[in-house]
């Protein structure tokens, strides 16, 4: 069974949907669980959040904190999470905001990658640093925030 196979099961244990946020992943992680026949039933939708301005005018991130911070960091990507979730109707709400490459970002290195999952009882993120190319970063990036959401449920 595939990560996006597993959170769907694991959310329709608990009745519960799921939005997206996403930066870097460009809506990878909507698409990965569209994959799954029967996502419908648990997946409200995503928002590509790819410039500063949307993550701060869509989702509410605090500009503050994109000016002090940049986009790339694990409290704009709790932040997106959050948002997503609430501006979607979700149970959970995940996000991925990093840097895919060929540049860094912000004084971040290519491969940084912050990832959230907000659900109803716990709010986490984390940074992690993935190798490879543009297209190795966004899918170990899909991956890992899958699989993140998962060990939240």
């Amino acid at each position: 069974m595939t990560p996006a196979a597993e959170l769907l099961a694991a959310l329709a244990a608990k009745g519960w949907t799921v939005a997206v946020a996403e930066s870097l992943t460009g809506g990878l992680v909507a698409a990965t669980i569209v994959e799954v026949p029967g996502a419908s039933a648990a997946l409200r939708g995503g928002v590509v959040a790819y410039a500063t301005d949307i993550k701060r005018d869509v989702l509410g991130v605090d500009a503050g904190l994109l000016a002090s911070a940049g986009a790339v960091d694990p409290e704009v990507a709790r932040q997106m999470a959050s948002g997503v979730r609430t501006l979607l109707g979700a149970d959970v709400g995940i996000a991925t905001t990093g840097v895919a490459g060929p540049g860094a970002q912000d004084g971040k290195p290519v491969g940084t990658v912050c990832i959230a999952v907000v659900t109803p009882d716990a709010a986490v993120s984390s940074t992690e640093i993935f190798s490879g190319d543009r297209a190795a970063v966004r899918a170990a990036a899909t991956e890992a925030a899958l699989r993140a959401a998962l060990a939240r449920l």
